[in-house]
């Protein structure tokens, strides 16, 4: 046995090297945050300066903060005094987001980040042995200070590059630096009172810049409001001063900017001049020319394909109102356009709540909550029902109908169909109206009403002309038996749009509570038949037995739960279309491929239009399957996922659909129309190729 000793050992020796190579720590937890050292190299080579990571991973609804974190936090706290061999370390900090939470404003990350870290060891060509003890301030509706022991081994040898290595250069991508890359310059910077006011330029037009202002002493500022201007290649964006000290005036101070658009940013070191460029008027005169955007973009929305079901309503009011009193007609008409825009100001409101609670806000993503779904899917099935004539007085109306008539002709039942239409119409979008709603989410509660009452009236413009012109409708043939054929019509409209929602909720919990959801609805339409056959006496008996089917169905989503094969998130129609990866666009695009990324939703109409008209057929579809030239990502938001709703915050949308094209002539992206045409996305693809100069 001794004699195979020393071969043992040499086999171990000549293996050590290997074992030795430590460019990956492991990971550690602390509370709702999980942290690890990396390096891009598997030896230390004869580097003078090593790049490192510390990857930092955060649960849900928690964050860490930057290095000039804002009204509260402090930045991350390293002690790397146990490492050998280590000389000096400088943390390198990734371009941060905002998050304005009940007034208070703090700049960090969600969700993931990934710090370089360049490390100058004592001895160029010796092992670094690294151990960091890591304090991470992490903030959900608490703060907790988390305390992390890292280290990591890096041993003699050739610096080749290790498997961290494209994770820590596509980190350092995105530090700001001098603008060269990103595009983007700082042109000016004034300063008057409280007031900083900033001026940018860049290579591709910006969507929703921010900036954030380090100055000595602190100033922590809201944030901007912005004027665009040259085909949005330039916008001067203006800030308060959130808490200033008496007597603040920014002329003359110097100060250290970071602008981040999207994955865009620069750093400028800049000095305030005096005075203000912009007129006073400035951001309102950009509000006003967008409140013009949103009231077009509403006026579209009519035409849009999920206000289809609502056309029977708004046609049912018409025929109505044949042989009425002009000044019956005009009520009820006023009436509509009151609840679309009373909707609209209710939607407005939550959003803002929401936005101040520091969750995720957009364009019709109530359809990825189940309860909400369920709502619809009762509430189509009762107009359903009423328009068929089992039952007199609309449930969701009936206390409003006491004050103006029977079967949904009074105020309260037009003002209800207004306030339907609004429902049914947030799972659209439209030209125009992506960026009106892009704009007011992205900046404060002003706007976002403003905006939203814009894009009400626009919905309602409809009702307000007929109400302008109320003789019109006396044109019509007055109200008579062949009315019950066009409401049994018009009804069976409404239940295909029932079938629809309930197609959706299959995604969201899967076929077998949808099923019961279905076959719920189905018995509380007969529970309403069978009441309208009993007697006067009984029939109460339908009703309530109708009612409690409602509120079984509402109790559905929770017994089932998500997992009863619940439709997979990502899965697509056509093999071509890859899962979304955020993190693989720059790769695709630095190997010289097209990217093509698709944010759809089972929900979104308008998504489905766009693929059935545009993306899967013809010429686009021959692209898009072209595999060795073009990478086609979907990013499926039927569900709420927090990436995708981060993604489309960088670029600016708060809702879909949203299609942009990656490319070597368009690292940044090439943002599409709502509504794509097969010519804007041949023309897309091939500006991203290069092959043809924007």
């Amino acid at each position: 046995m001794k004699r195979f000793v020393p071969f043992l050992l040499a086999i171990l020796a000549l293996a050590a090297p290997g074992m030795g190579r430590a460019e990956t720590g492991t990971w550690v937890k602390s509370g709702p945050v999980e942290a690890r050292l990396v390096a891009s190299v598997q030896g230390v080579g004869d580097l003078v300066k090593i790049p490192l990571g510390l990857e930092v991973r955060l649960e849900p609804g928690w964050k860490t903060y930057w290095r000039t974190p804002g009204d509260a936090g402090f930045a991350p706290r390293l002690d790397w005094s146990e490492s050998r061999n280590l000389k000096a370390t400088e943390l390198i900090y990734p371009a941060p987001h905002r998050f304005t939470v009940l007034g208070f404003e703090t700049a960090g990350y969600d969700a993931e980040v990934l710090f370089p870290i360049a490390a100058t060891p004592a001895e160029p060509g010796k092992p670094l042995d690294l151990a960091l003890k890591a304090e991470l301030l992490v903030c959900s509706t608490i703060c907790v200070p988390e305390m992390v022991a890292l280290s990591l081994s890096i041993p003699e040898g050739p610096a080749t590059p290790g498997p961290s290595a494209n994770d820590i250069a596509r980190a350092q991508s995105l530090v700001p630096g001098d603008g060269r890359a990103s595009g983007l310059t700082v042109t000016a910077v004034r300063g008057q009172g409280a007031v900083l006011e900033v001026e940018v330029t860049a290579r591709e037009p910006m969507v929703a810049p921010d900036v954030f202002v380090e100055t000595d002493p602190p100033v922590t500022f809201a944030a901007p409001k912005s004027q665009f201007l040259d085909g949005d290649r330039r916008a001067i964006l203006r800030m308060d001063a959130t808490d200033p000290p008496p007597g603040l005036d920014l002329a003359g101070r110097a100060m250290t900017l970071t602008v981040v658009d999207g994955n865009r940013s620069v750093e400028a070191p800049a000095t305030a001049a005096a005075g203000l460029g912009g007129s006073a008027g400035a951001a309102p005169a950009g509000l006003l020319a967008m409140l013009g955007v949103a009231l077009l973009g509403g006026l579209i929305l009519n035409l849009m394909p999920c206000v289809l079901p609502v056309l029977s309503l708004k046609l049912l009011s018409i025929v109505q109102h044949g042989g009425r009193a002009p000044a019956a007609v005009r009520a009820g008409f006023l009436a509509s356009a009151a609840g679309i825009l009373t909707s609209f100001l209710i939607l407005a409101g939550a959003l803002v709540a929401v936005k101040a609670a520091g969750g995720a806000v957009g364009w019709g993503i109530q359809f990825q909550q189940p309860l909400f779904l369920v709502f619809m899917v009762v509430l189509v099935t009762l107009f359903a029902a009423n328009l068929w004539g089992l039952f007199e007085l609309p449930l969701p109306r009936a206390v409003a109908d006491r004050l103006g008539g029977p079967e949904g002709q009074g105020l309260g039942g037009q003002f209800a169909t207004g306030a339907f239409a609004t429902l049914l119409a947030t799972p659209c979008s439209a030209p125009f109206l992506g960026t009106a709603v892009g704009f007011a989410l992205a900046r404060g509660a002003l706007e976002v009403f403003a905006i939203f009452a814009a894009l009400g009236v626009g919905l309602a413009l409809p009702y307000l002309l007929i109400a302008a012109f109320p003789r019109a409708a006396r044109l019509l043939p007055r109200p008579g038996r062949w009315m019950v054929a066009l409401r049994r019509v018009l009804g069976g409209a409404l239940a295909l749009t029932a079938l629809w929602l309930l197609s959706v909720l299959v995604v969201q919990v899967g076929e077998v509570p949808a099923l019961a959801v279905a076959v719920l609805m189905g018995g509380l339409v007969a529970s309403l038949w069978l009441g309208r056959r009993l007697a006067e006496s009984a029939r109460w008996a339908g009703a309530a037995l109708a009612g409690l089917l409602a509120l079984v169905a509402f109790a559905v989503p929770a017994v089932f739960g998500p997992s009863a094969g619940a439709a997979p998130v990502a899965e697509s129609t056509a093999a071509r279309w890859t899962v979304f990866d955020e993190a693989a666009i720059r790769e695709q695009v630095a190997a010289g491929r097209i990217v093509f990324v698709d944010v759809t939703a089972d929900w979104c109409i308008t998504c489905q239009a766009n693929k059935k008209l545009v993306l899967n057929r013809g010429t686009v579809a021959q692209r898009l399957e072209d595999a060795g030239a073009v990478t086609a990502m979907r990013a499926d938001w039927t569900r709420p996922d927090e990436a995708i709703a981060r993604y489309l915050a960088r670029h600016g949308r708060y809702g879909i659909p949203f299609n942009i094209v990656y490319g070597p002539g368009a690292p940044e992206g090439i943002a599409l129309p709502e509504l794509l045409t097969e010519g804007a996305v041949l023309d897309a693809l091939d500006r991203a190729s290069g092959k043809i100069k924007s």
